[in-house]
């Protein structure tokens, strides 16, 4: 076993996850170059997973569980969160079991594919980031922001830029994307102000209203 992998391994991270802070704190005297070779020697013996730069895993001998998708997005691009059809199947809405996993962010668009799965970015402007987003217990080891069901749809009407409600009405979330009616009107309202107030995109803003009054009859 590689030295790094050893201390790592001692350290037992959740999920095995670790960066480039922890292999400084484990190293402290290395010098930058000498940390850099530590962890090529281990990606190249196979017992450390490069997940994307900067971002490092314990390959499945040397860890202790498997890192949760979720948690694992949020390590690659801060601020994010869970959303878009990510969110709609935790929230059991869509049917469909959703390839890799979805976040909105405030940062440009992106997308990875990594040893531990496929991470996508979609760019969604939001005066606050944080609304109809919550702090959600993953298991017993992770916690994850997860956008609520309103917030989901937000945000995927904010990221597909053709849909609007004039058009496309509730038939965008129960033919479209093959949401339940009845799901449909079970969905709390109770953060819809807060989550149109955040959104500067008028279509939307006037997407929610709509929902709102449909869901409301």
């Amino acid at each position: 076993m590689q030295a790094l992998t050893e201390r790592v391994f001692v350290l037992a991270p959740p999920g095995g996850l670790f960066d480039l802070t922890v292999v400084r704190n484990l190293f402290p005297e290395a010098s930058v170059g000498a940390r850099r070779l530590l962890l090529h020697r281990a990606v190249a013996r196979g017992e450390v997973l490069r997940v994307t730069r900067g971002v490092y895993c314990l390959a499945e001998p040397y860890r202790k569980g498997h890192p949760h998708p979720f948690a694992v997005a949020a390590l690659l691009c801060f601020p994010s969160h869970v959303s878009l059809e990510s969110a709609l199947a935790y929230h059991a809405l869509i049917p469909e079991a959703v390839y890799g996993v979805t976040c909105a962010t405030l940062q440009r668009s992106r997308e990875y594919t990594t040893p531990l799965g496929h991470f996508s970015y979609v760019r969604v402007p939001a005066s606050d980031p944080t609304a109809g987003v919550k702090a959600v217990r993953l298991d017993r080891q992770w916690w994850g922001f997860v956008a609520s069901p309103l917030r989901a749809i937000a945000d995927l009407v904010c990221a597909r830029r053709r849909i609007a409600w004039s058009t496309d009405g509730v038939a965008f979330l129960t033919e479209s994307m093959r949401i339940e009616r009845e799901d449909l009107r079970s969905l709390p309202l109770d953060d819809v102000e807060e989550i149109c107030a955040s959104f500067r995109n008028q279509r939307v803003r006037a997407y929610l209203m709509g929902l709102r009054r449909e869901l409301s009859r």
